[in-house]
């Protein structure tokens, strides 16, 4: 009598853990080609002159495929220091002028990346360390990874993105 209640236990152990249940509903759809694996971040460092003939203004288109869900940051060569660049993430702005200020900006679109003299210093009295040769990282990233990381740090996207390289334009 007693093993009764122990068969009765292992049938229904047996019935249940052999049971399924239906599939459920599909996952949202994928982009085409890609397999929803890692994808790596895109990056290239460019040098720039904002002058008066292009409007302190410069357009770079990517070169690369872009996502309509990907996030563009900019970051600019603030300074040199023991050896090394100091980047800092866009905007920028440099309020030591009597006139006014200055702010390094950019905005992008899916095609490309615009570069910017904003502010309310006169750009055409700026000495050309404010204008010729400024040096950018851009770096374009999923857009489902912002704000789950200090991205003003350019090491930490480097490390995160596994980006070693800036190819320079």
């Amino acid at each position: 009598m007693k093993k009764i209640p122990y068969l009765i236990i292992l049938a229904f152990s047996l019935l249940f853990t052999a049971c399924e249940g239906d599939p459920g509903p599909p996952g949202p759809p994928g982009f085409d080609g890609q397999d929803g694996g890692f994808i790596a971040a895109s990056a290239f460092e460019i040098v720039l002159d904002f002058t008066p003939e292009n409007d302190y203004s410069f357009i770079e288109p990517y070169g690369f495929e872009v996502l309509p869900t990907d996030v563009t940051l900019v970051y600019i060569s603030w300074e040199f220091l023991n050896g090394e660049d100091i980047w800092r993430l866009l905007p920028q702005t440099d309020d030591t002028f009597e006139d006014g200020y200055l702010t390094y900006n950019f905005d992008f679109t899916q095609t490309d990346v615009r570069f910017f003299l904003d502010g309310t210093t006169n750009f055409d009295n700026l000495p050309p360390e404010y204008t010729l040769g400024q040096v950018f990282r851009v770096v374009v990233i999923p857009a489902d990874n912002v704000g789950r990381t200090d991205l003003s740090n350019l090491d930490t996207v480097m490390d995160l993105y596994g980006i070693e390289d800036f190819p320079r334009r």
